[in-house]
C-alpha cells in the first residue's frame, strides 16, 4: 500500500494533481477545491490510499491524515465506493461531515452527487460510533449553521456549486449562522 507520496507539485487541477517523485509522475484524485491550498513548483506530501480494482489502479490523494482516514471509514460502507467517497469530501470540510454523521443529520451528506437519502443514512448509521462525539459541540453547531445558510442561499436563487465553494472558505471560528451568511454572501458576489 502506498500511504503517502512526498514530491514536486507539478499540475493541480480541479480534482486531481499530478506530483513528481524522483522521476515518477503520479496522478492523484483530490477532493474538489483542495487544489486551491496547493502551489505548482513547491515541495508537498499527500497521503494516499491505492484502490485496486479489476481495469487498473487510482490513487487518492489527502492533505491531512484526518482526510484519509474518513475516506476509508466511508468507503468501508457497504455502497459507498471512492467516487462516492470523493464526492462528499469536496462537499464540506471534514469536521462539517463527521459532525454530520455524528448527529444523525444525512442532508449534509445527500449534497454530494450519487449519494442518495439510504445510502446517507446508511453512512450514518455505520460510522456514527466509528467518528465519535464531537467533543465541544461547536462543530454539529457549525455544521448546523451551514445547512441553515445553505437553504437560505438556495433559496435565494444562488448556484448550489458556488454556495459550496463559499461555505468551505468561510473562517471555521464563525460559527453564528448571520455571520456565516454574511461571509458566504461576500465570497459568492467577491
Amino acid at each position: 500500500m502506498i500511504y503517502g507520496l512526498t514530491g514536486e507539485l507539478k499540475q493541480a487541477g480541479l480534482n486531481y494533481v499530478v506530483l513528481n517523485v524522483g522521476g515518477v509522475e503520479y496522478r492523484i484524485s483530490i477532493p474538489i477545491n483542495q487544489e486551491k491550498q496547493l502551489k505548482v513548483g513547491e515541495k508537498i506530501h499527500i497521503f494516499t490510499h491505492l484502490n485496486v480494482r479489476e481495469g487498473g489502479a487510482d490513487l487518492y490523494g489527502f492533505l491531512s491524515e484526518e482526510i484519509l482516514e474518513l475516506f476509508e471509514l466511508l468507503i468501508s460502507v457497504s455502497g459507498v465506493g471512492p467516487k462516492s467517497a470523493m464526492a462528499i469530501l469536496s462537499v464540506a470540510p471534514v469536521q462539517n461531515i463527521k459532525a454530520s454523521i455524528a448527529g444523525g443529520e444525512p442532508d449534509l451528506l445527500r449534497r454530494s452527487s450519487g449519494v442518495g437519502r439510504k445510502t446517507a443514512e446508511r453512512i450514518i448509521v455505520e460510522l456514527r460510533d466509528k467518528v465519535g462525539p464531537m467533543g465541544s459541540g461547536d462543530t454539529a453547531k457549525w455544521a448546523e449553521s451551514d445547512q441553515d445558510v445553505y437553504e437560505a442561499l438556495v433559496s435565494l436563487g444562488y448556484q448550489r456549486r458556488k454556495i459550496e465553494d463559499a461555505l468551505r472558505e468561510i473562517n471555521p471560528d464563525v460559527t453564528d449562522v448571520r455571520d456565516r451568511l454574511k461571509e458566504a454572501l461576500k465570497k459568492i458576489k467577491g
